[in-house]
């Protein structure tokens, strides 16, 4: 019966994303203020959403383990996230439905996660459903035994049984059944499974092998070369997501191959993607920033979720690939496009950034049914009606202009075979297909008036969205996920020198020292969440953070210092890295592990070894090592990078796609570590001329020191090299060292600007 099972499950993993979901949703039978669960007392903005299921949910606990337990009946867990489209679906579909709620109550304890507070349990649960179905997703449904074992699993499940695969009330009947017959059977297996899934996960350091060498760079590149999309940029074919990680490797792999042919193709492959992606459906040209992934190969129809962890690293890669090029190609960077569109994530008072707004939104006021992408579309008339004033001195409207450049259609620009629930009928998600220069052209006026007109456009366009019902904002604040923003807006600050991005980070790395970060302790935290009066609130038990939530901000506060100087954010790198040391460290087989291993309830402690949508915790670890040890002489922490690349060199010589980010790491590790030290009076206009002429410089292998002359501060007080390195002729003089080593120093732009050409 479990084989049936899993083969029931795999095929609907398969499906799920086909099937007609949007017929006839069931509708509750009752209003939500009849009933509230445990959730209700929740901060989570996803579980809140489930507080007034007629589910009798539980949170992630001991009050739910110990019923499970007490009244010997299987646990089914259901984890998602608040901005999750099909978890909404399935939300209306089965958890709304009053018959379904009482099959879950009567032979369930029902609890519900939500995978962004707690990704130790998801990540558990989502290596069973990958290992077992093939495939995996949210929601994530998972039945286990009282003693959180699990037995089957899979992801969305349509409330009735359809194409004659079984509905979600008949799989719970069957499951039901199965452990009132066969209980010891299930238990015995549960057991198996876990056993096995220890043994498939468990990472061995690869001594034999021994450290990766620069090898499995170019073999990273010329896997990217193979999935490479010319047309369009990109990997694969649909659907496709912006993949930071997979850029960001392309451009340190171009920085370290720079006179090559393969470096300047790398270059080009990131530029080519970025520009298609910012001309693209997938970017909010009205509202601005990126949606989460576009479900065609064109970038043109996306699914309408905007996401922190992606704006965050797409503001890092596009002011890195400025910074590359040293000009901009057609306005490559939307950085203020990208920041702005972070202010609407972003909590006004402590300058904390949100999680997450959702694709689903009401299309009007008295709608009923939430639709994806309501809130970003728009229909041909519209245009015409808003957008009716006429370009000055000519017949030509705001309209026929912006609806040229941006391929709206009478009918909509949007195929059947990506709406096939027709929601997006008769609508346009705007795309660029020409350029503004052919526009102009078409309609005999100037570039200038044609981008005065587009501009102008976007504002009405902007005002006009405002007054639509807003899609849900999950309002939950990340460290890790704040952690990325912070890099993205100080390197900004550092290549653009512009103080008002700096300001941004300099607020929100406050806010995670003093709202996520518990000084008595040491540690951060994971999560924290807006108060409905206006604040920042906790939970009354603050969850621990992860292993991302500190090699995120640990990488952050390395950026932070570059953009600032300001030493007290290097020190507080230095402690949280110390800290992480002591929670996720294996000391037996390296790596770090994600979670730290107190919460008895997580039966699996794994470690992150794949790059995804972002970074994974142990790869942004080893660059923050190799950077520290570079940054502080610290050979200890450059021999435990040595560690962790040695542990996954396995993966990095099999599949080194999947660990991009490790791989930056590497080739910084393999790359003769440089110092840039500069002596002078932080704000003197000398000192700011030579900082000003490194950031124009994509120098990923190098660190910057800002050197005060201050004997008594932190640096000072770490690096002996420091006290012997004077100002030449009493101005400020920038050192070039390698190992600490120092070449002679020079004061003027010039001289600096031939050093670093080198």
């Amino acid at each position: 019966m479990i084989s049936l099972f899993s083969n029931t499950f795999r095929s609907i993993t398969r499906q799920h994303y086909r099937l007609a979901v949007f017929q006839t949703h069931i509708r509750a039978m009752a209003s939500a203020s009849e009933f509230t669960n445990r959730l209700a007392k929740e901060r989570s903005p996803y579980l809140l959403q489930h507080a007034h299921n007629p589910v009798d949910w539980y949170p992630w606990g001991e009050e739910a383990f110990e019923k499970a337990k007490k009244e010997d009946k299987m646990i089914f867990l259901s984890v998602g996230y608040s901005t999750c489209h099909w978890c909404h679906v399935m939300e209306r579909e089965s958890f709304e439905n009053p018959d379904i709620g009482k099959l879950l109550n009567e032979h369930f304890v029902n609890i519900k996660v939500d995978r962004e507070e707690r990704p130790d349990v998801d990540r558990v649960y989502m290596t069973f459903v990958q290992a077992t179905s093939g495939g995996g997703g949210w929601p994530m449904s998972v039945w286990l035994t009282p003693d959180l074992k699990p037995i089957v699993g899979g992801t969305y499940f349509p409330p009735t049984d359809r194409f004659g695969r079984p509905g979600f009330g008949t799989i719970l009947t069957l499951i039901a059944k199965q452990w009132s017959e066969r209980k010891d059977e299930l238990n015995q297996k549960g057991t198996a499974i876990l056993d096995a899934l220890m043994r498939a996960t468990q990472l061995q350091s690869v001594e034999s092998t021994g450290l990766p060498g620069p090898e499995v760079a170019a073999k990273c590149y010329k896997q990217l070369i193979d999935s490479y999309d010319t047309d369009y940029g990109g990997f694969g074919e649909s659907p496709k997501f912006p993949q930071p990680v997979l850029l960001n490797f392309l451009l340190r792999y171009h920085s370290c191959n720079k006179d090559t042919e393969e470096g300047k193709k790398a270059l080009d492959m990131c530029v080519h993607t970025l520009c298609m992606m910012a001309k693209g459906g997938i970017y909010d040209h009205v509202s601005q920033g990126f949606h989460r992934y576009s479900t065609d190969r064109v970038w043109h129809v996306p699914h309408f979720e905007k996401m922190l962890y992606d704006q965050g690293q797409l503001v890092s890669t596009y002011i890195t690939a400025y910074q590359c090029l040293s000009y901009v190609v057609m306005n490559i960077i939307y950085l203020e496009g990208l920041c702005n569109c972070s202010l609407n994530l972003c909590h006004p008072q402590s300058g904390g950034f949100y999680n997450a707004e959702d694709a689903d939104s009401l299309p009007t006021h008295d709608a009923t049914e939430k639709k994806e992408g309501a809130f970003c579309v728009w229909t041909e008339e519209e245009m015409k009606d808003l957008l009716s004033d006429k370009i000055e001195g000519t017949d030509v409207t705001l309209a026929d202009v912006f609806c040229r450049h941006f391929h709206v259609q009478n009918g909509g620009n949007v195929s059947f075979e990506q709406d096939p629930h027709n929601e997006l009928k008769n609508q346009n998600v705007l795309i660029v297909k020409g350029d503004l220069d052919s526009t102009a052209k078409r309609y005999k006026i100037s570039l200038e008036q044609a981008q005065t007109a587009i501009e102008r456009a976007k504002g009405i366009l902007f005002e006009a969205r405002k007054k639509r019902p807003r899609p849900h904002l999950d309002d939950k604040m990340l460290a890790s996920w704040n952690g990325l923003m912070i890099s993205g807006l100080s390197k900004t600050a550092q290549i653009l020198n512009d103080k008002s991005y700096l300001d941004r980070a300099v607020k929100a790395a406050n806010f995670v020292k003093e709202d996520l970060f518990n000084s008595d302790t040491g540690c951060l935290l994971r999560s924290s969440y807006k108060n409905p009066g206006g604040g920042v609130a906790q939970t009354s038990q603050p969850i621990e953070g992860f292993i991302d939530d500190y090699a995120f901000t640990i990488s952050a506060l390395l950026d932070l210092y570059e953009a600032s100087y300001d030493q007290s954010w290097l020190e507080w790198a230095v402690q949280l890295q110390e800290k992480q040391d002591e929670l996720f460290w294996d000391s037996e087989t390296h790596g770090y592990f994600s979670a730290t291993g107190k919460d008895n309830s997580i039966l699996l402690r794994l470690k992150e070894d794949q790059d995804g949508a972002e970074p994974s915790g142990n790869s942004v670890a080893a660059l923050n090592l190799v950077r520290l040890s570079c940054l502080l002489n610290r050979d200890d922490w450059r021999q435990k990078a040595e560690k962790l690349f040695t542990t996954f060199a396995n993966r990095l010589h099999k599949i080194p796609m999947a660990l991009p980010e490790m791989i930056s790491g590497l080739m910084f590790y393999h790359k003769t570590p440089q110092q840039v030290i500069v002596r002078g009076d932080k704000g003197d206009a000398g000192t700011e001329a030579l900082l000003r002429c490194i950031h124009s410089f994509h120098l990923p292998n190098k660190v910057l020191i800002l050197a005060d002359g201050n004997t008594e501060s932190f640096l000072y007080q770490k690096l002996d090299l420091l006290k012997s390195l004077e100002k030449k002729d009493s101005q400020a003089t920038a050192y070039l060292c390698e190992n600490f080593q120092c070449q002679l120093p020079v004061n003027t732009e010039e001289q600096l600007m031939g050093l670093l050409k080198k």
